[in-house]
C-alpha cells in the first residue's frame, strides 16, 4: 500500500498581525493587518498533500470558536482525520507577529490540542512504509509528550520517523527530547534550534553534535534559510543542499513546508540530498506568498528545481 504521513502534531489557529516591528517590551505597536486561519501542524500537512503524500492526522482538536475553524480547516484539507470527536474545551492559538522584515515572533496558549492519548496515536493504524512526523510543540504538553513516549518504540523498524524540535526545543523537558532523537530517523533544525540543543554554532560542530545524540544510521537535517540546508549523520559526511533565491514576503510556515516536503520525497524513493532539494524549493516558494500555509503544488516545485 502507498505511504502516508502520521502527523502527530498540533492544529491551531494562528491569528497572524503584520507589524512594522515587534515592540520592546512595555512598548506597543499598531499591526496593519489582521487574520485567524488554522495552523500549526496543519500547514505540514498541507505541504505534504500539495506534494502528493497522503496524510492521516493523530490529533485532537476542541468545540468552542477556534476548535471551529480547525475542523473545518481539517475538513478541507484533505487529511484524514482518525479522531474527529471535538474535546469539550476550545483549541488553543498562537499569536503570529510578522515584521517588516518577514521574521515571525510567535505567542501561543494551547487548548485541547494539548491532551493526546496513546489510544489516539494508535487509531491511526500505523503500516511499514509509512512515516512519522514529530514536532517539539507537542513535547510541550505532558499528556503529549508521554503519549508520544509510549507510542514511537512501539513502531516497526521500518517506518521513518521525523522530529522537528521547534522553537520551544530549550524549554522542553531533556529526558522526553532524548526519548524520541532515540527512535528518530531524522532531525531537522534551524540554526538558532541546532544552537540551543547542542551550544555549538558552526554548522558542522551542530550537526556531529545532534548527529552523536542520534541511532547510527539517523540523519540530520540543518536548515539555513536562503542558503538551503546542510544534511549529515555518523555515517553521512556532511553536504550542503543549496537554497533558491527569492524575494520574501512572510516567513512564517517555510519550515513547515520544509518538513512536509521532505518527506513526500522520500515516501517516493528519493535519497535525502534529492528529498532535502525539492524542500528547499518548496520552503523558498511559501516565502513568497503571506500566509501560514502557502506551500505550493508539487508541479511549482518540480519546476523551480529543474530550472
Amino acid at each position: 500500500m502507498s505511504p502516508r504521513l502520521i502527523h502527530t502534531g498540533q492544529v491551531i489557529v494562528d491569528v497572524v498581525m503584520a507589524v512594522p516591528e515587534v515592540p520592546t517590551p512595555g512598548g506597543d505597536v499598531v499591526a496593519t493587518s489582521l487574520n485567524e486561519t488554522a495552523g500549526g501542524g496543519l500547514n505540514v500537512m498541507v505541504a505534504a498533500i500539495r506534494d502528493d503524500l497522503p496524510v492521516v492526522f493523530a490529533g485532537r482538536f476542541g468545540s468552542g470558536h477556534y476548535g471551529s475553524i480547525v475542523r473545518d480547516a481539517l475538513a478541507v484539507s484533505g487529511a484524514l482525520v482518525v479522531n474527529n470527536r471535538p474535546l469539550p474545551k476550545d483549541s488553543g492559538f498562537c499569536i503570529a507577529l510578522v515584521d517588516a522584515h518577514a521574521e515571525r515572533t510567535f505567542v501561543t496558549y494551547p487548548g485541547a490540542e494539548a491532551e493526546l492519548s496513546v489510544a489516539d496515536l494508535e487509531a491511526t493504524a500505523v503500516r511499514g512504509g509509512d512515516l512519522v512526523y514529530v514536532t517539539g510543540y507537542g513535547l510541550a504538553h505532558q499528556s503529549n509528550a508521554a503519549a508520544l513516549t509510549e507510542w514511537l518504540p512501539s513502531l516497526p523498524d521500518e517506518v521513518v520517523v521525523l522530529f522537528d524540535p521547534s522553537p520551544l526545543i530549550a524549554t522542553l523537558n531533556r529526558r522526553v527530547v532524548d526519548a524520541v532523537l532515540a527512535r528518530a530517523d531524522i532531525v531537522s533544525v534551524n540554526l538558532r534550534e541546532g544552537t540551543l540543543m547542542t551550544g555549538e554554532v558552526d554548522l558542522d560542530s551542530i550537526a556531529a553534535e545532534l548527529a552523536a545524540r542520534l541511532r547510527p544510521e539517523a540523519s540530520v537535517v540543518l536548515r539555513t534559510g536562503p542558503d538551503g540546508c546542510r544534511i549529515a549523520g555518523r555515517r553521512r559526511s556532511p553536504q550542503s543542499v543549496p537554497g533558491f533565491e527569492v524575494q520574501a514576503v512572510d516567513s512564517n510556515g517555510a519550515g513547515d513546508a520544509h518538513a512536509g516536503v521532505l518527506l513526500a520525497g522520500l515516501s517516493r524513493g528519493l535519497d535525502l540530498y534529492e528529498a532535502s532539494l525539492r524542500a528547499n524549493a518548496a520552503a523558498a516558494l511559501a516565502v513568497t506568498e503571506r500566509g501560514p500555509a502557502t506551500a505550493p503544488l508539487r508541479s511549482r516545485t518540480d519546476a523551480l528545481v529543474g530550472e
